[in-house]
């Protein structure tokens, strides 16, 4: 499960259905309707907001914009409800760190989406959250301390 913190906009076809499918997989974990994944470490920083379903739905509503734009058709009535009003604090370093892993994923998988964005060196942050100084996650896998 990767649920990105930059915005969805420099997804590839791939990468933007599969967050939006991770996302409501994300929803469903929260809701209490799965079995799997409910310790998984990307749902931290989600579990940790007052309203954790609020937040997960403000989420996909993000995703769900970026595929309206680019012309798909992702069900609106799979989002939950849109009551929250705040925003996730999110590391600048957490926000690089997923960028350069994007790039390498984009090297492979799609070139010429990562072409369109190669003059990018600090990427946009998916519209939920709100980005300050740090270093990369402790929950993100891969990373010590």
């Amino acid at each position: 499960m990767r649920l990105w913190t930059l915005h969805p906009q420099y997804l590839d076809a791939k990468g933007l259905v599969a967050v939006w499918r991770e996302a409501l997989l994300a929803q469903a974990v929260l809701r209490g309707e799965t079995r799997g994944y409910r310790h998984h470490p990307q749902l931290l920083r989600f579990r940790a907001q007052p309203d954790p379903l609020a937040i997960i739905a403000v989420y996909l509503h993000g995703v769900r914009l970026e595929a309206e734009e680019r012309g798909y058709r992702f069900d609106p009535t799979r989002i939950g409800r849109l009551t929250a009003t705040g925003r996730i604090e999110e590391t600048q370093g957490q926000l690089l760190h997923e960028w350069q892993h994007l790039q390498n994923k984009l090297a492979v998988r799609s070139p010429e989406t990562l072409a369109m964005w190669q003059a990018v060196t600090i990427s946009e942050a998916h519209p939920l959250f709100h980005i300050v100084l740090g270093g990369v996650q402790a929950w993100e896998r891969g990373v010590l301390g």
